[in-house]
């Protein structure tokens, strides 16, 4: 295979698999148990991807069995036939009954060796640090699944969370799953709008909630919005108030009863025993929302048996997570990584829970948490990283964080310099860069124990996911940009849409550009070596005289420079098909002004790290860059609003981490249209 990278320059291998990782890693032991149990010799990643998506029946059972799902051997055959593994449409395990909460509490560790052990490790701002055992966690999950019965909460019915990243989340949550009930949540910095636009859909029958939270130094009382969420939501019968720190107090004049938290529990003669309910499959397990950022967000439906499956695979063999080990992973309760971090639950690693604001009291509060905890495996976001290292802020250095060897980013594409930084300030330790997203819970591309880390690039295809590049002619491609596809199915697709009774939105989302093919939404080169550069969403993706620039390429460049602390690039496409109109947006750092010469500067070093024609027309400076509530930038509404689109045409109030961000954008917008500058 070719040594060039997927960018045609030499990569530099700044991490390679142990020589001994048969014995050392639980990919190697998965590898072992493969040649046990089937015959099959794998000598390397490439072997194991190959079979995992070659063969989905033998992979997918050895997945079962080898963590021994339920109790019992895989029931049948992985994929129903009919259909067979088709997209959309694949049956997983049609004999199988199964709960993703049985598996957590019980499964994982029938003989409850592990019970005195940690689970949970909760930080906040609003009140002192929490811990649970395994044990604590499995008590507390049957009093609330006992609380949640009293109130009529069954299979099938829908409970929803305005709650933070605490332990009350985790255990409602691991409660409503025991009884095979439904799950969703949002963060309780989001609107009321924002909210009631995703519960509504689900309508539920209990709203939770806390009536304030600290972020930083700020108090946060959300009573008011707490009180008009439940009374745009007609479907909610109850209100159970979750205190939280000094915030005890609930809401006032709420149209339902009102439930203190306390009060969930087995009544006098009841057992304090969890109990569950033993679902199919592809029963829904939670209910994950997108953005919404151009429109009410979907209401994307996970079964218990494919996130189950999937995030076993996952934390077990791709993050290597497994008894004794910690996952410290920043995320809000709407956010994927969310589900994702308490997963690791599933293989009986501990977690690091986070609420607040992790950039309080300074930039090193995350690196603190991680000594603090004894940390094995952080998940830190790319623009995280970055700062760290432009701030030239040395963690390895300044806190015992010896016990880490795994460290994890994902949420936007990793600059090569983030790489590097990695590399140098924590040597021996597996970097893993992935990137995936809400759609399938899970990684598309990443690394593992298994595959070797090149500087800039994403390690390969996740197991189980057959990822490539496609042309607009739906050919693979290999060594150039395209959309990024899956063309084999994969449990943690989703069961479907909320409300979607003919699937007819699920399948417009993602296999109606390639029929029979998951069209994912990002732009994508893989190399000959099967490794990956993601270089931003495919609709964000400029076009200039009919050739693809990929939006993070700018950002490596420009975000580079000292006088510059973000960016955002749009391109205006000429209606003839010519050059069109490049505009990159500058929020510069304290103490610099966007001069001649600074404009000079940033479009020189955007030729010649790139090539002219990434060289813009116009370098504008801004007070802000627009986000999701997850940190990813906003390039679409950005250029919609350039094109002549209202605002509310370009994003839904409350879907970004600040509305008024817009607010330049909107002005610029209009004196563009009346001839002018903004």
């Amino acid at each position: 295979m070719s040594s060039k990278s997927v960018q045609g320059q030499e990569p530099r291998a700044l991490w390679t698999p142990p020589a001994d990782w048969r014995m050392s890693t639980r990919i190697g032991a998965f590898a072992e148990f493969l040649k046990a149990r089937r015959g099959i010799s794998i000598n390397g990643y490439d072997d194991l991807w190959r079979f995992s998506v070659g063969d989905l029946d033998g992979f997918w059972t050895s997945v079962w069995d080898f963590f021994q799902v339920a109790g019992v051997p895989a029931p049948g055959p992985a994929v129903a036939d009919p259909p067979g593994a088709v997209l959309p449409g694949t049956r997983w395990f049609p004999q199988a009954r199964l709960n993703y909460a049985r598996h957590l509490l019980v499964d994982a560790d029938p003989q409850r060796t592990l019970d005195g052990d940690i689970a949970v490790v909760a930080h906040s701002q609003t009140r002192d640090r929490v811990t649970l055992t395994f044990a604590e966690l499995r008590s507390e999950v049957a009093k609330v699944q006992a609380g949640l019965l009293r109130l009529g909460v069954g299979k099938g019915d829908r409970v929803a969370a305005y709650l933070p990243n605490i332990p009350e989340t985790l255990i409602a949550f691991l409660a409503t799953a025991s009884l095979g009930a439904v799950w969703s949540a949002c963060a309780p910095e989001f609107g009321v709008r924002s909210v009631v636009d995703r519960f509504s859909q689900v309508q539920p029958k209990v709203l939770l909630a806390v009536s304030g939270y600290r972020y930083g130094q700020k108090k946060m009382d959300r009573r008011t919005e707490v009180t008009r969420i439940a009374a745009e939501l007609p479907s909610v019968q109850h209100v159970v108030h979750v205190p939280y720190g000094e915030f005890t107090e609930a809401s006032d004049d709420l149209p339902v009863p009102l439930i203190d938290w306390s009060e969930l529990g087995p009544e006098a003669s009841g057992s304090a025993e969890v109990a569950f309910e033993e679902v199919p499959f592809e029963h829904p397990l939670y209910v994950l929302f997108s953005s919404g950022t151009t429109g009410k967000p979907k209401a994307i439906v996970h079964g218990h048996g494919g996130i189950l499956l999937e995030h076993l695979k996952n934390h077990a063999l791709s993050w290597d997570l497994g008894p004794g080990d910690r996952l410290l992973w920043f995320a809000t309760t709407a956010w994927m990584m969310w589900n994702s971090l308490v997963s690791a639950l599933l293989v009986r690693s501990s977690i690091v829970m986070i609420d607040g604001d992790v950039l309080h009291p300074d930039l090193s509060m995350q690196w603190r948490l991680a000594s603090e905890t004894g940390t094995t495996h952080m998940g830190l976001s790319p623009g995280f990283i970055m700062a760290t290292r432009k701030a030239g802020v040395a963690p390895g250095k300044a806190y015992d964080l010896s016990r880490i060897r795994h460290l994890a980013s994902a949420g936007s594409p990793l600059p090569v310099e983030g790489y590097e930084w990695v590399a140098d300030e924590f040597p021996g330790v597996l970097l893993n860069v992935g990137s995936g997203g809400t759609d399938v819970c899970s990684g598309i591309v990443q690394g593992s124990p298994l595959q070797t880390v090149w500087a800039g690039e994403i390690s390969g295809p996740s197991l189980g996911v057959k990822a490539q590049a496609f042309n607009d002619h739906s050919q693979p491609v290999v060594g150039e940009l395209g959309e990024l596809v899956i063309t084999e199915p994969m449990p943690s697709m989703p069961v479907g849409f909320w409300g979607d009774a003919d699937g007819s939105r699920y399948r417009a989302a993602y296999f109606e550009h390639f029929p029979g093919v998951w069209r994912h939404g990002d732009w994508v080169r893989f190399s000959e070596r099967g490794s990956a550069v993601v270089t931003g969403r495919s609709d964000a993706t400029l076009n200039r005289g009919g050739v693809r620039l990929g939006t993070a390429e700018f950002y490596r460049v420009v975000e580079e420079l000292p006088e510059v602390a973000e960016a955002l690039v749009v391109h205006l496409e000429s209606p003839d098909g010519g050059m069109g109109e490049l505009l990159l947006y500058t929020v510069l750092t304290p103490g610099n002004e966007l001069t001649d010469i600074l404009r000079a500067r940033i479009a020189r070093e955007l030729r010649t790290a790139l090539s002219p024609r990434h060289t813009p027309d116009s370098i504008i400076a801004t007070p802000t860059i627009p986000h999701t509530r997850t940190g990813k930038k906003l390039e679409l509404p950005v250029k919609r609003l350039l094109q002549g689109k209202s605002r509310d045409e370009v994003a839904t109030p409350g879907s970004l981490a600040d509305d008024s961000a817009l607010d330049f954008y909107v002005a610029e917008a209009a004196a563009r249209a009346a001839g002018g500058t903004a």
